[in-house]
């Protein structure tokens, strides 16, 4: 068995947190087909695990993700198979129920920026850079960079973004929403762990639940019945378990909700 330190992605476990990290610092995070492998191993564990409630996906080193391997790109060897149908890690392309927040520690350009944007929420280090820089090359940011920075950012603002290959400031990043804070560098991983422990106060069904509802209805308008009905099925199912009643038990005891996922 390969040590902690020959990982490509490792993974630990905080309470209910999941800390994932993608461990090529030598390559600056770049993803090849054993990362990707080996990011969708990892997420589908933190997915069936239920004491896991929330992930943190970072970097070691001084890059979050350089994007795609060029070396494989070029050789014809990047995600080939199965592996493109999944999408890189298995987490591009298929939406993780539970939250996800990207600790983007350093420099995320192509595929990096796709798994932050694949990711719920974002805290980026006021030295790191975002970016699509695929048209630099002669490809494209087939890991849905274009479509999802097109629904975060007004549209000629992506479409600058998609065409330039431009460079995305954290200041950029968060004044467009691409972030939710913009930390000094070493302060990166602390702050999204402490947004994720506010996370993990909650009911996590709850959240999840909420956080399905959100992305269901981003195609619909509020007086969509079909957006009402999916809101309202969620809702009875939710009122259902077990932590639905905790909590408002626990508030009218004056104590702090033990939650069960169930």
């Amino acid at each position: 068995m390969s040590s902690e330190q020959d990982e490509v992605v490792q993974f630990r476990r905080e309470g209910h947190i999941g800390v994932i990290t993608l461990n090529r610092p030598d390559a600056m995070n770049a993803v090849n087909g054993a990362m990707s492998v080996a990011l969708g191993e990892i997420a589908a564990e933190f997915i069936a695990d239920d004491g896991l409630w929330v992930g943190v996906l970072t970097g070691a080193g001084r890059a979050f993700c350089a994007g795609a391997d060029l070396k494989e790109v070029a050789a014809g060897k990047f995600l080939t198979g199965d592996q493109w149908d999944s999408g890189i890690g298995g987490i591009i392309k298929n939406r993780v129920p539970k939250p996800l927040i990207a600790a983007v520690n350093g420099y995320a350009f192509g595929g990096g920026t796709e798994l932050m944007l694949a990711c719920d929420l974002a805290v980026m280090s006021d030295t790191a850079a975002l970016g699509l820089p695929e048209v630099k090359r002669g490809i494209i940011a087939a890991g849905g960079g274009m479509m999802r920075l097109a629904k975060r950012m007004p549209l000629a603002i992506a479409l600058e973004y998609v065409m330039t290959g431009d460079r995305i400031s954290p200041e950029a990043a968060l004044q467009w929403g691409l972030v939710n804070r913009v930390v000094p560098q070493d302060d990166v991983l602390p702050a999204a762990m402490e947004l994720a422990e506010s996370i993990v106060a909650n009911a996590p069904l709850a959240v999840e639940a909420s956080k399905g509802v959100v992305y269901d209805s981003l195609t619909r308008d509020d007086w969509d019945e079909h957006a009402w009905a999916l809101s309202d099925g969620v809702t009875r199912g939710i009122l259902r378990t077990a932590d639905a009643k905790e909590g408002p038990r626990a508030f009218v005891q004056k104590r702090a909700p033990e939650w069960s996922r169930t």
